[in-house]
């Protein structure tokens, strides 16, 4: 019984679907049927071989291909960006727990330096964040960075990127310092690599929409089917055009604005990816990997 009533609430849920969005369409179209209905109603003769295209094979296969190209690809976007943002959060994990484990602790001095590196790579997630949204406010990376670090994010462009050279920076320190051995640097190089390669890859899938050809077109052949649509179904259904053609409208229109709506994961709707959760996540795990274990601060004391 849960379950069912779980699938039934999602299934009239509005919050999160596309119906807002696509209610505008519906009643136009919708109107458009009350309008032909009236026509008829009047006696008037309306051309149905107009509407007999709707039920032509070939009108409709390369519609239904279309819609289904459409959502496809675009699911193929969500999905391409989620396996990019796994990538920033897996290497960050990997290259904090190299940082922590791997660079020695000389002097008190190190673990501040070291505490602070771990801060930026939470901040490189955040920036990473901000930047697929364009968002101008920076506020949500100032208790991640020093003053300077913040103040020097005025006028860059590239905010993910100006961290990743703060902590390429730091860990080649490490190894002048003779805190880290180069085989240790190499491999975290090749862990803040894969990051900055996670970040070029969510800005290719933000900057490279769908060929507005292609959008153009689709659009334009569902103009024409809901057009002549209610010519074909008039004359036997009468008022009952109204709701077929309303319902038709519901599923054509709502499967293109799935598309419209998947091919941008990174913004802030409900059905994009929950960036906000992912980087306060990783903060967690990098505040947890800050915080050593009292055996492990003993060992490091003798």
């Amino acid at each position: 019984m849960i379950a069912e009533k779980n699938w039934l609430q999602i299934a009239l849920r509005v919050r999160g679907s596309v119906i807002p969005v696509i209610l505008p369409r519906i009643f136009l179209f919708s109107g458009f049927g009350v309008v032909i209905s009236i026509i008829h109603s009047y006696g008037f003769s309306l051309p149905e071989q107009i509407g007999n295209v709707t039920t032509n094979i070939a009108f409709n296969l390369v519609l239904g291909l279309l819609l289904v190209f459409r959502t496809n690809t675009a699911y193929e976007r969500y999905w391409e960006g989620r396996k990019t943002w796994g990538g920033i959060v897996v290497n960050s994990l990997n290259l904090g727990r190299k940082i922590q484990v791997a660079i020695l602790e000389n002097e008190p001095i190190d673990r501040e330096k070291k505490a602070a590196s771990l801060r930026l790579l939470s901040a490189f997630a955040i920036a990473t964040k901000l930047q697929l949204r364009q968002s101008l406010e920076n506020k949500e990376l100032k208790p991640f960075l020093t003053k300077s670090q913040y103040l020097q994010l005025k006028d860059v462009r590239n905010i993910p990127l100006k961290i990743a050279v703060w902590i390429e920076e730091y860990l080649k320190q490490q190894q002048v310092n003779n805190c880290l051995s180069m085989d240790e640097l190499i491999l975290m190089n090749n862990l803040l690599n894969k990051m900055v390669e996670s970040l070029i890859g969510c800005e290719r899938i933000l900057k490279t929409p769908m060929p507005l050809a292609y959008a153009i077109y689709l659009k334009r052949l569902l103009l024409i089917y809901f057009l002549i649509f209610p010519f074909y179904l008039v004359k036997n259904l009468q008022w009952w055009t109204i709701p077929i053609v309303a319902l038709i409208s519901f599923t054509l229109l709502g499967i293109e604005e799935i598309g419209n709506q998947l091919e941008d994961p990174f913004g802030f709707d409900l059905y994009d990816l929950p960036l906000d959760e992912i980087c306060h996540t990783l903060v967690k795990n990098m505040e947890d990997l800050m915080n050593k274990s009292e055996d492990n601060l003993v060992c490091q004391t003798e």
